[in-house]
């Protein structure tokens, strides 16, 4: 594993001789975006294809510090890219918000912004390195790798970070189209208006209406044999632009191999307990209550009278190494149903399909092997509207390339090291080229 924290020059020069294939990875940093990309790379890095893991420093440390299952430090062909931006407003989560949306984390996404040049910089030396690029961003990183749109050997993915069925249903309200009751969209099925901040929604309408028309495909965090009929519906919206989608769920390993079981102590309780014997309860990552919440959830769990496990935290900040978190009182002396135990015996089935849906011949496998089959393949790529690229670098790209590394070089010689300093970056590289519509 090959941690970047001088600047990206250094897992660049490494690649000796052209490497086939190369994969760019670049995050939303916020957990649950960050986690998946990073999984996802487990999976990539396991059919011998190098990754790149861009992000800020603070972001990549928390996807490493967090991530199960494996040991992302202890894996070959994972380059981390750790980028220094600019100090960013962290303000701590609002329980008493009016909208439950995380809005506290507006700031952090906005700084995200500051890695649009490091990224392209990125792309353009790796473009001349290896024979495909493939970058794979999260759908609300559109303009950070804006660059890849003009490298002829270049192709970038959306990944989306939530379920095809909240897609589906954002894509339907974005056009403005009425939700009408069928089988994909059930009666009283709820509107995303008011979920999101004003700020938030005006964020999204930046940075993914406006860049997904230049992507090759999409990738989703999900299974077929759960969504496949949004996954159907989303395909179709798109089949006249030849953009291709891929279910390669779930990223997170469904097996973990004993070498690897460092356990914190609550799993340890729950591996002696009875099967079906214990309420797991967790609201993720950006979900924060307040304390008269707190306190009804732990009334209905302490009268359930079943054991469980309840992971009690406010919602992450911006950067989650910067103070402390709030600290709640529970109760002191801290549901079952015909419909919960139905309700559990299709989960627990739908558990085993989805296991089996990554093992050998299973339908996520399939789909993986399907991605990585276009992701390498050696024919040309072509334009967005037929029109061929050329396979390899321009003379112009390979310069603007080489002159970004001599660039990293020099900062390093420099005293820039562990950082990149955006006021040494001023270059005018992306000046005067010609645009080139992709794909």
């Amino acid at each position: 594993m090959a941690n970047q924290q001088d600047p990206p020059s250094h897992g660049i020069n490494d690649l000796t001789k052209q490497a086939q294939v190369v994969v760019v990875m670049v995050p939303l940093p916020a957990q649950g975006h960050l986690n998946q990309l990073l999984q996802l790379s487990r999976l990539i890095l396991s059919h011998n294809i190098p990754v790149h893991y861009v992000g800020a420093t603070t972001h990549n440390r928390q996807a490493k510090q967090r991530v199960h299952g494996w040991d992302p430090n202890a894996a070959a062909n994972i380059h981390f890219h750790d980028i220094e931006i600019p100090p960013f407003h962290c303000p701590l989560p609002n329980p008493k918000a009016k909208i439950k949306f995380p809005s506290h984390l507006q700031p952090v996404f906005n700084a995200s912004s500051q890695l649009t040049k490091p990224v392209s910089m990125l792309l353009r030396a790796l473009s001349c390195k290896a024979r495909k690029v493939i970058v794979i961003h999260d759908s609300l990183m559109g303009s950070v790798i804006e660059e890849a749109r003009f490298l002829s050997n270049a192709e970038s993915y959306t990944f989306h970070s939530v379920s095809a069925f909240a897609i589906s249903l954002y894509e339907r309200e974005r056009e403005g189209k009425v939700i009408e009751e069928n089988v994909l969209f059930p009666r009283n099925t709820p509107s995303l208006e008011g979920c999101f901040t004003d700020e938030f929604a005006d964020f999204v309408d930046c940075h993914y209406s406006k860049y997904q028309k230049f992507n090759t495909g999409r990738v989703y965090n999900t299974c077929k044999l759960v969504e496949s009929a949004y996954l159907d519906f989303l395909e179709k919206d798109t089949i006249k632009e030849g953009i291709k989608h891929w279910a390669l769920g779930p990223f997170n390993p469904v097996t973990i191999p004993e070498s690897s079981k460092k356990q914190h102590f609550c799993l340890e309780w729950l591996d002696k307990q009875a099967k079906n014997t214990v309420i797991y309860v967790s609201f993720g990552t950006t979900t924060t209550f307040d304390d008269e919440q707190i306190k009804e959830l732990a009334i209905g769990l302490r009268e359930s009278k079943k054991k469980f496990i309840w992971v009690l935290r406010d919602g992450d900040k911006g950067d989650v190494f910067n103070g402390e978190e709030r600290r709640t009182e529970l109760p002191k002396g801290l549901m079952a149903s015909t419909e919960g135990d139905e309700m559990r015996k299709r989960a627990a089935e739908m558990g085993e399909s989805v296991r089996g849906s990554v093992a050998e011949g299973g339908v996520s496998r399939m789909e993986m092997e399907s991605f990585i089959a276009h992701i390498t393949r050696k024919n040309s790529i072509k334009y967005k509207y037929g029109h061929r690229k050329q396979s390899l670098c321009c003379a112009s790209e390979k310069l603007r390339a080489k002159e970004s590394v001599s660039l990293l070089i020099n900062c390093n010689k420099e005293g820039y090291s562990s950082s990149w300093s955006h006021k040494r970056f001023r270059t005018n590289n992306l000046r005067g080229r010609k645009r080139v519509d992709k794909f």
